[in-house]
């Protein structure tokens, strides 16, 4: 049903083959679109967006180191505690506010 296509990246503006088993694995997602840019280019994009990095109008967010009202444990969270209110690391934050 599906046959192999050359595309061209938007990215890099290299061809890249966009295989029948891709187009199968896009059309059973439901996925409207073929890919924009090849397999490289999506991999750095993918990096750079998980690393916080600046590379796609994504700014890395500020940290604040903080000490856990409830065990004690140095953590860091992403205001600036205030001290007016308590502060909880990930684990005492999830305890307390599990619904």
């Amino acid at each position: 049903m599906f046959e192999d296509k050359t595309l061209n990246c938007k990215e890099c503006g290299a061809d890249f083959v966009f295989t029948a088993s891709e187009q199968q694995f896009y059309a059973d997602k439901g996925f409207a679109n073929e890919p924009g840019r090849c397999p490289e280019c999506r991999a750095a994009r993918k990096a750079a967006n998980n690393r916080g990095g600046s590379s796609f109008g994504r700014e890395r967010r500020q940290m604040y180191d903080a000490v856990c009202s409830a065990c004690g444990k140095e953590t860091q969270v992403p205001f600036q505690p205030r001290g007016d209110k308590p502060v909880y690391c990930r684990d005492c934050y999830r305890s307390r506010n599990s619904w």
